[in-house]
């Protein structure tokens, strides 16, 4: 007959299983780790964040960014198309993303610092609810456009780049359309800026 002290062992061997079980999977969960957070994404949703690495892509081995189109936060049409002759910086992003929210003031000081090089940045806001983004946007002061894509459908037809799962994600898009660099997960200013960097100084190499 199992004593009860053993009993006891079991019963919180057990406990601690659990506990840990949780941990790992809210380690795992990135932005889907808060249950707040993902209240305005869907319960089917599962959406990660990354650890931030980068990938730069060598000019011969680039694809063109796919011509997605729609409507801003703001209302206004605007297609990947129009920023061709720019570099184009492009995040993905959601309000209810917590990394997300602290890269804001990165992407915003990289964005000014290269608005008059000819450098343009798109905001990307997915699975989101409208009004909730529109007051991201107000309090967090973001000086460029987002297209609204609750749907996920621009996330999609990046697949092949950038898991549509990891939020946030930004991608660098050279001035002919193609996808120069990336970053999976939240980005920092050192990163970005050297990212931005490189491709603006594209321009000046020889062909």
């Amino acid at each position: 007959m199992p004593s009860p002290r053993s009993g006891v062992r079991r019963r919180a061997g057990r406990f601690a299983a659990v506990a840990a079980a949780l941990t790992a999977a809210a380690a795992l969960g990135g932005c889907a780790a808060d249950p707040a957070q993902t209240e305005n994404a869907g319960s089917d949703d599962r959406y990660i964040s990354g650890d931030g690495s980068s990938t730069v892509f060598d000019a011969a081995d680039r694809t063109q960014a796919p011509d997605q189109s729609g409507k801003t936060l703001d209302g206004e049409d605007v297609s990947l198309s129009d920023y061709r002759g720019d570099v184009l910086v492009l995040n993905f992003w959601a309000s209810w993303c917590g990394p997300c929210r602290s890269e804001t003031p990165v992407l915003n000081e990289v964005h000014g610092d290269f608005e008059d090089q000819g450098v343009s940045f798109l905001g990307v806001n997915i699975k989101d609810d409208e009004t909730a983004a529109r007051a991201f946007e107000k309090k967090q002061k973001v000086g460029y456009p987002s297209l609204y894509d609750q749907p996920g459908e621009v996330a999609q037809a990046f697949r092949d780049t950038v898991p549509p799962q990891a939020i946030p994600s930004t991608l660098v898009i050279d001035r002919d359309g193609a996808i120069a660099a990336r970053v999976i997960g939240e980005t920092d200013y050192d990163q970005l800026t050297e990212l931005v960097e490189q491709v603006v100084a594209e321009d000046a190499e020889p062909e």
